[in-house]
């Protein structure tokens, strides 16, 4: 009998929001995992985490960490995964990277595995990265239509759960949430404003164009993932007082008509997508629908009432999961196979 090959892997920033995602992930989908080194700061060393039926040991990330390990996941911000990167190449291993610092270089492939799975053969410096949250959850929806016929152009705002700004997120909303019948003051501070009953429209630093960083990535990244390199993306990000799952209103241009018809039979049948849209019943997605699981639900298909060859949807992922973990574990899966 063949015994299934194992991989050692590590998780680097596994103590974050998406790093716990990831164990969690790599037991749920049985990830043939020989051994499984969890990294993270020296303050957080010595920390056990559950994997499935194994308690593991936080360790310390440190260039040595690395050795022996065929795969590397980042859940680490963009200054960690550029620090350790070249220990990580020096290891032979291959890092899957959930940062933005590698994901518009030429060098490094930027994938969506339902999308661009053959990127991953292009990995020429032994990194592939995991796209921004948003432009997964995006792209997943509209990436089945464009198979049709090619997005020529695209008008999205984004409605971004607090879960996307880290742990700090969530625990406002819900000091915030608590602190309100009971008159008390509401402390902000991972957002710039009170975020319970309200909006803010600015995720990230604003360039000179006017747009966030957020902004832009659905362009940039959209373009990469799509080979799309002509597609022009006006994009809004806005942060709402939502637990966890992204959501997004997509307008977009096709190089020819797309009927609706024709959209919801693609959607209707593809990987990773759900078709939820009968909205005269109240059936539509939703965040709440979309937490905690990994497929990317859409609905609200129509006619765009501006373009002839436009159409209007909207849609709603776990951020977490799909836009974050589960899409870089499907990566590993990719490397494996």
């Amino acid at each position: 009998m063949n015994k299934k090959k194992l991989y050692n892997v590590a998780v680097l920033g596994a103590t974050g929001a998406v790093g716990q995602e990831m164990i969690k992930v790599l037991a749920e989908r049985n990830f043939p995992i020989g051994e499984l080194r969890l990294l993270a700061s020296a303050r957080s060393a010595g920390k056990t985490v559950r994997c499935g039926t194994r308690e593991l040991v936080i360790e310390e990330a440190c260039d040595a960490a690395f050795a022996g390990m065929d795969i590397v996941l980042g859940a680490a911000e963009n200054d960690i995964a550029k620090r350790f990167a070249p220990a990580i190449q020096a290891a032979g291993a291959m890092f899957v990277d959930n940062s933005s610092a590698f994901r518009l270089d030429p060098d490094v492939p930027l994938v969506v595995p339902e999308i661009n799975p053959e990127d991953v053969a292009a990995a020429k410096k032994g990194i592939i990265a995991n796209p921004n949250c948003s432009t997964i959850i995006t792209l997943m929806a509209l990436a089945p239509i464009a198979r049709i016929s090619p997005i020529q152009t695209l008008v999205a705002s984004t409605y971004q759960a607090v879960s996307g700004a880290g742990a700090e997120g969530l625990a406002e909303l819900e000091a915030q949430a608590e602190a309100y019948p009971k008159g008390e003051p509401l402390q902000a501070k991972a957002f710039p404003h009170q975020i319970l009953f309200n909006l803010i429209p600015r995720i990230g630093g604003v360039g000179e164009n006017g747009y966030s960083s957020e902004e832009m990535k659905l362009q940039n990244e959209g373009r990469k993932i799509l080979h799309l390199p002509e597609l022009r993306v006006t994009c809004t990000c806005v942060r709402v007082p939502v637990m966890r799952s992204h959501s997004i209103s997509a307008t977009f241009t096709t190089a020819r008509p797309v009927s609706v018809e024709e959209a919801r039979t693609a959607l209707a049948s593809a990987p990773g997508v759900q078709l939820v849209d009968d909205p005269n019943n109240d059936v539509y997605p939703m965040p709440l629908a979309t937490s905690d699981q990994d497929d990317v639900f859409v609905g609200r298909i129509r006619r765009d009432l501006v373009s002839e060859n436009g159409l209007t949807l909207w849609c709603c992922g776990d951020q977490i999961r799909k836009g974050a973990a589960t899409n870089a574990i499907q990566i590993a899966e990719l490397l494996i196979q």
